[in-house]
């Protein structure tokens, strides 16, 4: 009892002399993980909301402005910021102009940005002007749009390029509220990952807000000549003029998506779901921006059947927006989880047999993608060290459909109720955070798989290379029917015009084409693209992969040459040029790749230049 006592007085002593102390530590530490990918030390102080005035330059192709962030510290003197590719001009601190250090530079991380900070300092400013080498930004000329009437402004932040374009605490994990005002030219409207415009003003100045906490990467822009078009109360799509009513048409369906993950996984949490379809230099399928996902024209097939894409957008609007990965390390926390959300909203929607078909192309990327490296098998695990690289390199198909194939694996053994409640539940409690691998293993353990009694190799899933024994086998009865087709062609027993007679869905035609025999005869191969003209293909996913295929089997026929060119000439997809330029390099057509990028790369964004650049191993930076 003594010693009860004489704890319980030391308790009072310490409330009474240090709680105001403990007090700050408890609200301004988040005990934030180690990020090696940005300079900022948020244990430390950190950025809570951000407001953003800048004005966008089209002639000189510069933003100008200011970032006043509003910050919570620890005690600490100073305060770190990413930069990379800016000019700082002023640094000021609740008011009071100070000096600000830029560290050294780094190629892949910038620099690191630090400014002086008192104990009760609350807002830091930031004067800055991007510079031509910053890489989240592309502005584009008219001939470069839709219209060709107007300039065009994409950013495009993820990873960490956020940074080239605001001088940020560019982690994922330092999630900040933001505003913005914008001025831009009164022809060009503005739109950002916040509350936004339905059409332009006559000022050309615009103002923007987010409510909820996002991770910096989120931040997104864009200005050009476009309009609105409503497909619900809370779903609509921007575009071009010439192309609002095609995109319209082809997301009809964005609020029943909307609809099935909410049946699925909870309440959708950013209010309003659009879509801006940019340019074709966007480097990716799509952005999930919240509140304003940025699409590829690519997408836009005439007949809705590429539109899996807006369901892995809108499925972000849980798994990576809501739920986010600490670091880039654990970027399949992000993806995989998307992966599996994208084919369950797919399914709701349309059936079974198409989400398996959409999960089989998958998994054919997954296995091809393990075979890319076979000799650097840590490049298969799900959780990444990717200390000293740029984190770029762990987004591919294992962190997408090797994350998707865990899960999926995962939810045949414990049940479809029990993981759908259990991810319910996930998101709901882990709403606007961020998540590592490690405790996700622990909260997977304690509310899923322990209280199920279920036995489950998660390390194995995790933290080792390839793909485990027990993973989930994806099965389709359409692509059986497919690989039937392709025996039947390839023994002569079935045309070439009966076989593109086939009433084929898109995904039966890629799964066709991607499962070509490479040993077919070069006779057979043309006899096969003048019955079903794919060089002539409108569809974009088509056109990637036969092309794809004409490379591998030194196909010239049927104008294809020209085609494969002004392909990689006027689309800026990542994945499809990328596809396109390593099937070259691969069939020992470096130097015709390379002719033909030479033209293409000032079309492309900086996350595909960079791409291109190393595959190509030559050296065209300026």
């Amino acid at each position: 009892m003594n010693t009860l006592k004489n704890i319980t007085f030391a308790l009072i002593i310490c409330l009474l002399f240090s709680c105001s102390t403990s007090e700050k530590e408890m609200k301004t530490t988040q005990n934030y993980a180690i990020d090696t990918h940005s300079y900022a030390k948020p244990n430390e102080a950190a950025a809570k909301h951000l407001v953003l005035d800048i004005d966008v330059d089209f002639d000189k192709k510069i933003i100008t402005g200011t970032a006043t962030y509003t910050i919570e510290s620890t005690n600490a003197s100073e305060i770190v910021f990413d930069a990379k590719n800016l000019t700082i001009q002023k640094t000021t601190v609740d008011g009071k102009e100070v000096k600000f250090t830029l560290g050294a530079n780094d190629s892949v991380l910038g620099q690191s940005l630090t400014i002086p900070i008192e104990e009760n300092s609350k807002e830091v400013a930031i004067t800055y002007e991007t510079t031509e080498k910053t890489e989240a930004l592309q502005f584009l000329n008219p001939q470069q749009t839709a219209d060709k009437e107007h300039p065009f402004l994409l950013t495009q932040g993820q990873a960490i390029l956020t940074r080239t374009w605001i001088p940020i605490q560019d982690s994922p994990q330092i999630r900040l509220t933001y505003s913005a005002n914008v001025r831009v030219p009164k022809e060009l409207l503005a739109i950002m990952s916040a509350e936004n415009p339905k059409g332009k003003n006559e000022t050309g100045q615009y103002t923007f807000e987010m409510k909820q906490p996002i991770s910096p990467y989120l931040i997104a822009l864009a200005v050009g000549d476009l309009v609105y078009k409503e497909i619900s109360p809370r779903t609509g799509v921007y575009a071009e003029k010439s192309m609002i009513d095609k995109v319209h048409y082809e997301f009809a369906d964005m609020e029943k998506m909307v609809k099935a993950a909410e049946n699925l996984y909870g309440t959708y949490a950013w209010d309003q779901f659009d879509v801006v379809v940019l340019p074709p230099s966007f480097p990716f399928g799509g952005m999930e921006n919240p509140r304003l996902t940025f699409a590829t024209p690519t997408v836009i097939a005439g007949d809705r059947s590429l539109t899996s894409l807006i369901a892995h957008e809108l499925a972000h609007s849980w798994s990576g927006n809501l739920v986010t990965n600490a670091t880039w390390d654990d970027f399949w926390l992000n993806e995989g989880f998307t992966v599996y959300f994208e084919m369950r909203i797919m399914e709701a929607l349309y059936g079974k047999e198409y989400a398996n078909m959409l999960a089989s192309i998958g998994r054919q990327d997954l296995a091809e993608e393990i075979e890319g490296f076979k000799d650097q098998p840590e490049a298969t695990h799900l959780k990444l060290d990717l200390k000293g690289k740029n984190p770029d390199d762990g987004m591919n198909s294992i962190a997408y459909d090797k994350g998707y194939l865990f899960l999926r694996t995962l939810e045949e053994k414990v049940g479809r109720d029990n993981m759908d409640a259990f991810l319910k539940e996930y998101f709901k409690k882990h709403a606007f955070s961020t998540m590592t691998t490690e405790k996700f293993i622990t909260y997977l353990n304690e509310e899923l798989l322990l209280k199920n009694n279920v036995d489950f190799n998660v390390d194995a899933w995790v933290y080792e290379s390839g793909i485990p024994e027990n993973a989930a086998k994806i099965t389709s009865d359409k692509f059986q029917k497919v690989e039937e087709a392709i025996e039947s062609w390839e023994n002569g027993t079935l045309s070439e015009v009966d076989l593109c007679k086939k009433d084929w869905n898109i995904q039966q035609k890629i799964h066709f084409i991607r499962n070509i025999p490479a040993g077919i005869s070069l006779e057979k191969f043309t006899a096969l693209d003048t019955a079903c003209n794919f060089s002539n293909a409108t569809n974009s996913y088509i056109a990637m992969v036969w092309f794809e295929q004409a490379i591998n089997h030194d196909y010239h026929e049927n104008n294809v040459d020209s085609q494969i060119e002004n392909f990689l000439l006027t689309v800026g997809r990542r994945w499809y040029v990328s596809t396109l330029y390593k099937a070259f390099k691969r069939n020992d057509k470096l130097e015709e790749a390379k002719r033909i990028y030479k033209n293409a790369r000032p079309n492309y964004h900086s996350v595909t230049v960079n791409t291109i650049d190393e595959m190509l191993g030559s050296n065209y930076k300026d």
